[in-house]
């Protein structure tokens, strides 16, 4: 029988796993959320996918129909979009429909505490550098996730490798820590829970699944994508963002190479552009985050199999190193 993993993490948000899947903008919709719940972890939808207030309300409702087991909300705070009106009637929504957790991200999620800790809603905070989870933890999160440098999607300014991030930061911190970027199997997974981890948070890892939505064409560039296949872009902007190498991320490196201005580089890599590439399935028309752990995996699997997998291989991994300790 394969080895379960109680954690602080798993007791405080009441799931079977310490496994994390985290918000994917334009991905974490209700299917793959409540396929993650079902197979023991906690998924987040991604509200700033949403349109309105009212769509994350029904997507919140489409969820509860396909788990009975926990999810949340990811609330992103990033500068492309408006804070802090709208994130705040995120709040609302969350709070009137009895969501248990949210996870923040980007800037400080301190003008959103006082709703949602009046919810008594949990809050982990996703950052990139232990400064700032010191912050976050004074503010009153609940945990926060520490997301490493070859992460996919937002890795901050600091470039730290994740195994240097996380054992500081739960040196550093009273507050549960997660960590986040460059998991996709066992090692990973029980190399972070020794550590300090309470547990692990993926997004490459799940975005390869048959119940993603994203097409075919993308998952199969991501099969194909190397280690070394990925760039950050907007660093000259300070918003650094891991994603493949594509015709999109070289003409944005090339205009930021120029010393483009603000607004026309995002322009470049805004407006919808990475819903649309996931819809019609191409692989070159927009920014497709994907963290460095994309050249680990070779194989498209259920949600379900991904977790069963790490588990069974961390499980075996705890007896090899049983078997090596000596006296």
């Amino acid at each position: 029988m394969t080895q379960k993993f109680k954690t602080k993490i798993t007791e405080m948000l009441g799931i079977e796993h310490p496994i994390i899947c985290g918000g994917m903008q334009w991905i974490s919709r209700a299917e793959i959320v409540a396929s993650v719940a079902n197979a023991g972890g906690i998924a987040f939808i991604t509200a700033e996918s949403l349109a309105t207030p009212e769509d994350l309300r029904q997507e919140i409702k489409k969820t509860r129909d396909l788990t009975d087991k926990p999810f949340g909300v990811n609330l992103s705070m990033v500068p492309e979009f408006g804070l802090p009106e709208r994130t705040l009637q995120f709040c609302d929504v969350v709070v009137e429909e009895g969501v248990k957790v949210v996870e923040t991200a980007g800037r400080s999620p301190e003008p959103l505490m006082p709703k949602l800790k009046a919810g008594g809603v949990t809050v982990i905070h996703k950052l990139t550098s232990v400064k700032h989870a010191l912050s976050a933890q004074k503010l009153g999160v609940d945990a926060v996730t520490m997301i490493g440098f070859g992460s996919g999607g937002h890795i901050g300014n600091d470039n730290v490798a994740q195994f240097i991030l996380l054992p500081k930061a739960v040196a550093a911190l009273d507050v549960p820590v997660i960590a986040g970027g460059g998991i996709c199997n066992g090692k990973g997974f029980l190399g972070a829970l020794a550590m300090g981890a309470e547990a692990v948070l993926m997004g490459t890892a799940f975005m390869m699944t048959t119940e993603c939505k994203v097409h075919q064409n993308i998952k199969d560039r991501l099969l194909e994508t190397k280690e070394t296949d990925t760039a950050l872009l907007l660093t000259t902007i300070m918003n650094p963002v891991r994603c493949i190498k594509n015709k999109l991320a070289e003409e944005c490196l090339a205009i930021e190479a120029e010393g483009a201005d603000f607004e026309r580089i995002i322009n470049t890599v805004a407006g919808g552009k990475g819903q649309v590439a996931y819809d019609t399935g191409d692989p070159d028309g927009a920014p497709i985050a994907c963290g460095q752990i994309a050249g680990c995996i070779d194989e498209i699997k259920s949600v379900k199999q991904v977790i069963d997998d790490i588990l069974a291989e961390a499980d075996q991994l705890l007896g090899r190193l049983n078997g090596l300790a000596v006296g």
